[in-house]
Order: structure tokens, then sequence, then C-alpha cells
């Protein structure tokens, strides 16, 4: 399985790399860093594909109203993100979401998720798949769009006998909503989304029957058209028969590779909550759009 991966991977890269050195050689550099935010909708034939992985590393947690230390617990998520414009009046995407993760616990390192074992203390496989769809709801509103996805799993326990959580076996409907703002002298942008969720067919999960909200405010600043650093915080709130909520702060960047591919980096800190861990998080991206 790992071998298989790193096989598509290193296709995926090469392939997309490819085709921006020939982009490049026929076309002037243009940045799309400013111009292609989460809110903005594809033309019609236009893909868009994002491949992201978040490590997410825990040795801290609180519980019932009690901060505790804990042995390590790490996290890796690994997706793939694929949309294309399919409209005349480019107010309509369609795409497929992919989601693979890695996870190991008993204090191992962080590193330990990147050997993709499957043992007492390490489990990994691809465990969700969505189709999607992304949409402007307001014509005369470009910088507004939401994104809608059906989240199938594809596991059938969330833990195995050894206690080794993998991903929720509930099903999700999410919602996530976009909206981004260039200031005027344009070095600046702020964009906002919230995330929506309703979770819900598995009695067995710990997510069932709950729904989620999840705002998050992201401030950029463009030193140069193919460049931007940013600050943000996230927060996170599931209410119904399991609760639990957090919030984070965080810093990243983007830079523009060539004309296709652009690389992002964040990190981010879980500075409070309840019922969660409080660890943090290293985040980088590949996104290409052609």
């Amino acid at each position: 399985m790992k071998q298989a991966i790193s096989k598509i991977t290193l296709t995926f890269v090469l392939i997309l790399s490819l085709n921006a050195y020939s982009q490049d050689n026929t076309e002037n550099d243009k940045s799309n860093i400013q111009t292609y935010t989460p809110s903005k909708l594809l033309d019609k034939g236009q893909w868009d594909v994002k491949f992201f992985n978040n490590l997410y590393t825990e040795t801290k947690g609180t519980f019932n109203g009690v901060k505790a230390d804990k042995l390590r617990e790490n996290y890796f998520t690994s997706t793939l993100d694929i949309f294309t414009g399919i409209s005349d009046n480019n107010r309509l995407n369609i795409g497929l979401l992919l989601e693979y993760r890695s996870n190991t616990n008993s204090g191992q390192s962080a590193t330990s998720v990147f050997n993709f074992n499957s043992d007492a203390n390490s489990r990994n496989g691809l465990s969700s798949f969505a189709p999607a769809l992304k949409w402007q709801p307001i014509e005369s509103v470009g910088n507004f769009s939401i994104q809608s996805a059906f989240h199938i799993p594809i596991i059938s326990e969330e833990s195995d006998s050894n206690g080794v959580y993998l991903d929720q076996t509930a099903y999700t409907f999410q919602n996530r909503f976009f909206y981004d703002y260039t200031f005027d002298s344009g070095d600046w942008q702020l964009f906002t989304e919230l995330n929506t969720e309703y979770n819900f067919g598995d009695d067995a999960s710990f997510a069932n029957k709950t729904f989620v909200l999840a705002p998050g405010v992201f401030m950029s600043y463009f030193p140069s058209d193919k460049s931007t650093v940013l600050g943000f915080v996230q927060h996170f709130q599931r209410f119904g028969d399991f609760t639990q909520d957090f919030t984070s702060l965080g810093v990243g960047g983007k830079y523009q590779l060539n004309s296709t591919l652009n690389l992002e980096v964040l990190y981010s800190k879980f500075v409070r909550g309840n019922n969660t861990g409080l660890g943090q998080s290293f985040n980088i991206g590949l996104r290409a759009l052609f």
C-alpha cells in the first residue's frame, strides 16, 4: 500500500510539473495566488487539483474539564481534492474528495506516521471519499461561494481491537461557506470561512447525530504577486450526542512556483478546548490550476 501511494504521488507531481513547464514556455507568468482563493470558482473546462497533507501531534488533552499530559498521539491526514468547471456562466464546479490517514499512539514519535504501519500502535488506510459541488449562489457577488460535499466512510470500525483510532464511521453532509475581500491597496486580503457538518448513519460512531460549526478568519499580506504570508484563527464547535470544542491560532505562507503550481505551508497551535487534545499541526500542500 505504501509503495503504491508513493508511486501515485510521484506520478501526480511529475505530470503536473511537466504540464507547468510546457505552459511556462508558451505563456507569460501570471500569479493566481490572489485570484484563485477558495471563494473563486473555475471557468468551464478548468481544473483545480490540491494535494494537502496535515500532521497533528498531541501530548496534552482536556477532558471533563481536566487538562492533563498524555502519551503522544499522532494523526496524519492526506487529502486529494479535484474540481472542474462545468457551467457556461462559471457558477458551478463539481469535484471529488479523497482522504487517506495514518495514525499512531502510545508515545511514538510524530514522524512515526510516515512508516504507514498497521500494528498494535499504528493504523493507516483510505478512510473516506466525497462527491462534491461548489457553486456561486449570488451572481453579482463573485467572491462568495458554497462548497457542498457528502463524505462516505470506507472503513467499518473507528478503532481497532488495540484501540488505535483511524477515522469516524458516520456519514457527513458538509457545507463550507467562503468569502474573501481584497483591500484597495491590493497588498492585503481577508478570507473567511464557515464550515458546517451534520454527522449521521452509524450509532457506533462517536460523531453520530452531531452538528459542527467551524468558523475561520485568515488575513493575508502579499509582499509580491507570487507570494503571501498569513495569520489565522479557527474555532471548532461540536453539538449533539457528543460535545467538543477547540480554538487554534496559526501562521503560514503560499508561493507560486510557476504558472500552474502553488506551494502552501501552514502551522497551527491548539490554544484551548474541551474534550479534545491540545496539540499542534504542520501542513504542506501542493495545488495545480490548469
